[in-house]
C-alpha cells in the first residue's frame, strides 16, 4: 500500500502474512514473512520471558496473522523458546514449519560458544524433538560451522540424523558462498540464515547466490533501523509518506529485494508483531526501492 490505506488494509486482510508471497522450503510451502522466536526469552537470550502469557499470545497471534514459518534454536533460552512454541501451538497446524538450529553451547547470558561435535549435534536434535513434541524436525539449521571440528563431521552428523528420519531438511547459518558450495558437495541444503538488513549488506554475495540457486535466504536481525530513524532522514520521510513505520519499510524492502528472502522479525509483544506483519501489505515502487538502495550504500 502506498497511501494512508495501510491501516485500513490491515483490518481488511486478517492474515496479512499471506500477502508476502510463498516460497518452497524443499517441498514445504511457507509464507515469506515469518517469525523469529529468539526475543521471547529473557535478557541476553537467557531464561524465561518477563511476561509468559504475552509470549504465548504472540505465538498464537502469529498463526492468526497467516505466519506459518517460525524460526527458533535450542540455544534460545537455552531451550526456553522451543518449549514456549510447543506450549502455545501444539498440536501444530499441518501447514506450520518450525525451523530450529543446533551448534551452540550457552554457558550464560549473551554467551555463545560454538560446538559442532557430532555427539553434541545428535544430543541437541534429540532435545529439540522432545521440547517441540515432534517426531521429525522439518528444517534443522547448523547454527554455525564450528572451526574446531571438521566440517565433514558436522554435516555428516546431520545427514545421519536425516537418514534416521529425525530431520527432513538441512540449512546453514552465517556462512560464505564458499562454505555453502562445500556443504552442497556433501548433501543438499534448502536454506541459509545470515545477518542481513537495509544497512548491513555484508551477505549480499550470499543472497545473490541463494537467489540464483533457489535457496531460502533467512535474514536475521532484519530491523536494524537504528540511527536511520533518529533524525528526519530518508527512511523516516519514506515511512511518513506511506503512513508506515520505518521498521515496516525495512521489512517491505527485504520482501521486494529478492523472492528468496524470508524475513523473520522477532518480538515479545503482540502489538509489534501485528505492526511487523502488516509490512507484507506495503508496496514499494521502483523509485522508492532505488532511494532505499542509495541509503543502504551511504
Amino acid at each position: 500500500m502506498t497511501t494512508s490505506t495501510l491501516s485500513t488494509a490491515t483490518k481488511k486482510f486478517s492474515r496479512p502474512a499471506e500477502a508476502s508471497g510463498t516460497f518452497l522450503i524443499g517441498d514445504i510451502p511457507v509464507h515469506r514473512l515469518g517469525f523469529g522466536a529468539m526475543q521471547l526469552t529473557g535478557d541476553g537470550v537467557w531464561g524465561e520471558p518477563d511476561d509468559h502469557s504475552e509470549a504465548i499470545a504472540v505465538l498464537r497471534r502469529a498463526l492468526e496473522l497467516g505466519i506459518n514459518l517460525i524460526d527458533t534454536a535450542d540455544s534460545y533460552g537455552p531451550e526456553v523458546s522451543e518449549r514456549l512454541i510447543a506450549e502455545a501451538l501444539h498440536p501444530y497446524p499441518a501447514d506450520l514449519l518450525i525451523a530450529t538450529k543446533a551448534g551452540f553451547q550457552r554457558p550464560g547470558p549473551d554467551q555463545w560458544v560454538e560446538d559442532g561435535r557430532p555427539e553434541h549435534l545428535r544430543s541437541a536434535v534429540e532435545g529439540s524433538l522432545g521440547r517441540l513434541r515432534l517426531e521429525r524436525i522439518d528444517l534443522l539449521q547448523l547454527h554455525r560451522i564450528d572451526p574446531k571440528v571438521a566440517m565433514e563431521d558436522q554435516i555428516g552428523a546431520l545427514v545421519d540424523l536425516q537418514r534416521a528420519g529425525k530431520i527432513r531438511y538441512i540449512g546453514l547459518s552465517e556462512v560464505s558462498v564458499k562454505q555453502i558450495e562445500a556443504v552442497r558437495r556433501i548433501t543438499p541444503i534448502v536454506s541459509v540464515q545470515n545477518r542481513y538488513n537495509l544497512v548491513d549488506r555484508d551477505s549480499e554475495e550470499v543472497l545473490e547466490h541463494c537467489t540464483r540457486e533457489n535457496l531460502g535466504f533467512i535474514p536475521w536481525f532484519p530491523l536494524a533501523t537504528g540511527d536511520l530513524v533518529k533524525h528526519d532522514g530518508l527512511l523516516t520521510r519514506i515511512a511518513k509518506r506511506l503512513n508506515a513505520r520505518p521498521a515496516q519499510i525495512a521489512l517491505a524492502w527485504l520482501l521486494r529485494k529478492s523472492p528468496a528472502i524470508l524475513p523473520i522479525p522477532g518480538t515479545s509483544k503482540v502489538k509489534h508483531l501485528e505492526e511487523n506483519t502488516a509490512a507484507a501489505l506495503i508496496e514499494l515502487n521502483d523509485s522508492t526501492m532505488q532511494d532505499l538502495e542509495r541509503l543502504a550504500r551511504s
